[in-house]
């Protein structure tokens, strides 16, 4: 019964892809979720998300790649962000809050107007089951360019997150890893679109490396423990989906996120029992 279980979805060619492209997805924004992580970077990864609406609907009306469009609109909002936080007195967190609406809003209008057969429902929240061949290519692309450049430049990169003040202080050019970080997370927003959508890409760049922040001090033990929530979420959320028909990208994130709640509960050091323990023993 156990094994038909895990067997039966198998029989389908479309749940087999829909397996490992979302295994994939997970992997590469389970190892820049950590990097987020680290620099507070949520917020970030919610405006590029949002911000790929237009460039989705501009890459149709062009006939060009999604994720071309995608990519563009995405690394140029973050660029926009970068500037107007640099040039105004504004805090980073309203200048994302004003451009992340701004260009959703603008995807919105160009899909309204512009004459396609778009589905918005597919583009907000995913569509695993049905990703087309060149969808599968463009995810492959895009997601093995983001581990390779994280991978080339990984401890410039973590230690531009963890103390960006010593970075610029020992030479490295904080600049450089400012945008290489925007880079790979427009690059990673456009490999988990057709996985999760717009919406819930967000919870798969930033839940994985918040759960493995409450389990581990260390970044490599970090990394992995991020990788591997991430993938038995994406995994059995492909699965679980099946057997209960329900949407594929939402199924693992509500995974991603119980995973996080059990993290916080009973992680030994940083969770809410190890603390409520700790206050005992101080208050005697």
């Amino acid at each position: 019964m156990i094994l038909d279980w895990f067997t039966a979805p198998l029989q389908y060619g479309f749940m087999v892809k829909a397996l490992w492209v979302s295994a994939f997805v997970g992997i590469v924004c389970a190892v820049l979720s950590c990097y987020i992580t680290l620099k507070g970077w949520s917020l970030m990864g919610d405006a590029v998300s949002h911000a790929v609406v237009p460039g989705v609907v501009v890459a149709y009306a062009l006939g060009i790649p999604f994720a071309v469009g995608a990519f563009l609109f995405g690394f140029g909002a973050t660029v926009a962000i970068g500037y107007v936080k640099e040039n105004t007195r504004l805090k980073e967190d309203a200048v994302i809050g004003v451009v992340f609406t701004g260009f959703f809003a603008f995807g919105l209008v160009l899909s309204t107007k512009i004459p396609s057969n778009i589905d918005l429902f597919h583009i907000l929240f995913g569509n695993v089951l049905g990703i087309s061949q060149g969808d599968i290519i463009q995810t492959l692309i895009a997601g093995l360019i983001t581990l390779v450049v994280i991978l080339l430049r990984r401890k410039d990169l973590l230690l531009f997150c963890f103390d960006p003040n010593h970075a610029k202080a020992i030479g490295l050019n904080t600049k450089l890893m400012y945008y290489t970080l925007l880079l790979v997370l427009a690059l990673t927003t456009v490999t988990a679109l057709q996985t999760a959508g717009i919406i819930l890409v967000v919870a798969m760049l930033v839940t994985p490396g918040a759960t493995a922040y409450l389990l581990s001090d260390r970044f490599d033990r970090m990394l992995a423990i991020s990788v591997g929530t991430s993938l038995l979420s994406c995994i059995l959320g492909v699965y679980l989906s099946y057997h209960l028909d329900v949407a594929t990208g939402a199924c693992i994130v509500v995974l991603l996120t119980l995973l996080f709640v059990a993290a916080m509960i009973f992680a030994p050091k940083y969770g809410l029992l190890s603390q409520l323990r700790l206050n005992k023993l101080y208050s005697q």
